[in-house]
């Protein structure tokens, strides 16, 4: 008989909520005149995704450290630019939309009076939060993301894929091992070890000067993986080119390091939640007030029609 496993689905809400924000026109306003609408674009990606993909579990990750001082101490530069303001005792204040900002708590409290569970822990980004879920989980995973770094985590034998919104989140690329293969050459772990090579401007990843994307794939191909081609650079009957061996050999202290800020964790001390996607709200009245009072309508009406289906 076969067994009967659950399946989750883990949100990266900042990547969402950001793609709503820049998705849905800030001329949706509440009552108040307040943009609403990374809010209201958050219900209907949410809406979509759960009529099309009829998760069992559902989990909104969340950012509690956007960027961890255990990864920045390893990687000065990671996510520098996109630095507000530093804060000696606690997380440094991203660059923000003015009028995405206000909208954030509102999400919160939406999520929480709906029940759809919403973890963040201290000092781990949400990608961490999703690394370790993924880890834990018996059954099969969707991964929700805008953010290509969670291409690490595929992984076809446990039926751990990506849906990768490419257009809103109507048009979502379901990112297995064979479409990493033929974007990148490359299988989820591998991803990791691609990335890392050919950095990160957006995250702030130097990678190895001179080893862009398709030299990576290469060079994962023919060494299999980041250990086998330092080892490459060791060993004089590699094929290595001259240019290669020496470019490597000069970024050893960034390679030492850099697997540690890439590659996400998975072992985030989670709370207890109840991951279950809820069939009614957690707490109608707040539900209902908050409806009111930021002009949910449509969006949160019909996710709810959805979850009660």
């Amino acid at each position: 008989m076969r067994k009967v496993t659950r399946r989750l689905m883990l949100l990266d809400t900042a990547s969402l909520y950001f793609r709503a924000y820049f998705g849905v026109p800030e001329s949706v306003k509440a009552p108040d005149g307040t943009p609403v609408n990374a809010v209201r674009g958050l219900l209907e990606f949410i809406d979509r995704l759960v009529r099309d993909h009829r998760p069992d579990d559902l989990v909104a990750c969340m950012d509690a450290d956007w960027r961890p001082h255990w990864r920045v101490e390893l990687i000065p530069s990671y996510k520098a630019h996109r630095v507000a303001e530093e804060h000696a005792a606690g997380p440094d204040e991203e660059e923000v939309p003015d009028t995405l900002s206000p909208q954030v708590p509102v999400i919160e409290e939406v999520l929480d009076a709906l029940g759809i569970a919403r973890v963040g822990v201290a000092g781990y980004e949400a990608d961490d939060v999703i690394g370790t879920f993924t880890a834990r989980a018996n059954g099969p995973v969707d991964i929700v993301t805008g953010d290509r770094d969670l291409y690490q985590l595929v992984d076809d034998a446990r039926g751990v894929r990506v849906l990768y919104p490419l257009k809103g989140v109507g048009t979502l690329q379901l990112t297995d091992e064979a479409v990493l293969r033929e974007k990148y050459g490359v299988d989820g772990p591998g991803y990791a070890d691609l990335a890392l090579l050919r950095g990160d401007p957006s995250d702030g990843l130097p990678g190895v000067p001179g080893i862009g994307e398709k030299t990576a794939a290469k060079l994962l191909a023919e060494f299999g993986d980041l250990a086998g081609i330092m080892a490459a650079v060791d060993d004089p009957a590699s094929r290595l080119t001259p240019a290669q061996r020496k470019r490597l050999d000069e970024a050893r202290p960034y390679v030492a390091v850099a697997p540690r800020v890439v590659r996400v964790a998975g072992d985030v001390p989670l709370p207890e939640v109840d991951p279950a996607l809820p069939h009614a709200p957690r707490h109608p009245a707040a539900l209902d007030e908050l409806t009111v009072r930021w002009g949910l309508g449509g969006s949160l009406q019909r996710l709810l029609t959805t979850l009660g289906t």
